[in-house]
């Protein structure tokens, strides 16, 4: 994790296995390949927070419910760990909002999980099984395809930028999450927004 500035506000910048949670007006930001961020949102109490994650390390076999596979109870305690987090800090489970952006095929591995699918696929399919088994509404999303994305969330008014990844950013995602694999299998300089979607 590392904190800088950003127009003024402090910006968080998470790495893959980090979440983060505030009630302050700061801005959350990340690097997305095949990971995943969910960000979650209370409007009514103002608590913000993203996680960053990757469930590839664990395989599943074809046809396997993805919420009770080992990735998933991994993907599983991630989501957790966020919404315990925000309960913390104050928000209450039945206002959680939920964006969701990553899941891109950048890695071109994993055609051995899920009967074929990519490390980016598995990822987006358990963040839309998460959310829609636990209720919590998915109001933005973007998620999957080939590409790279930086995103980030704004806690002024819950809105997340994205921004697709330029080649010199995505060959640095690549390596990120190829170490993120092989460490969780064993055991960033961003820019900001610049011609950016809105979420």
């Amino acid at each position: 994790m590392q904190i800088g500035q950003y127009q003024g506000l402090p910006r968080i910048i998470i790495d893959p296995g980090e979440s983060y949670v505030t009630k302050k007006d700061e801005i959350i930001s990340t690097l997305l390949g095949s990971c995943v961020a969910a960000c979650l949102y209370d409007p009514v109490n103002h608590v913000i927070g993203m996680n960053h994650f990757l469930l590839a390390q664990q395989h599943a076999a074809h046809n396997a419910a993805l919420l009770g596979s080992e990735g998933g109870r991994y993907g599983i305690h991630a989501m957790e760990l966020l919404i315990n987090q925000m309960l913390k800090q104050g928000a209450q489970r039945i206002h959680l909002k939920a964006k969701a952006f990553g899941g891109g095929d950048v890695l071109k591995l994993g055609n051995e999980l899920r009967g074929g699918q990519s490390i980016g696929a598995v990822n987006c399919e358990f963040i839309k099984t998460f959310l829609r088994t636990e209720r919590i509404p998915l109001i933005a999303s973007a998620l999957g395809g080939p590409i790279g994305r930086n995103i980030f969330f704004l806690a002024s008014d819950f809105s997340v930028y994205v921004k697709t990844i330029e080649r010199s950013e995505e060959q640095a995602v690549i390596k990120q999450e190829k170490r993120f694999l092989e460490k969780n299998t064993t055991a960033q300089t961003q820019q900001p927004p610049n011609q950016a979607d809105f979420w």
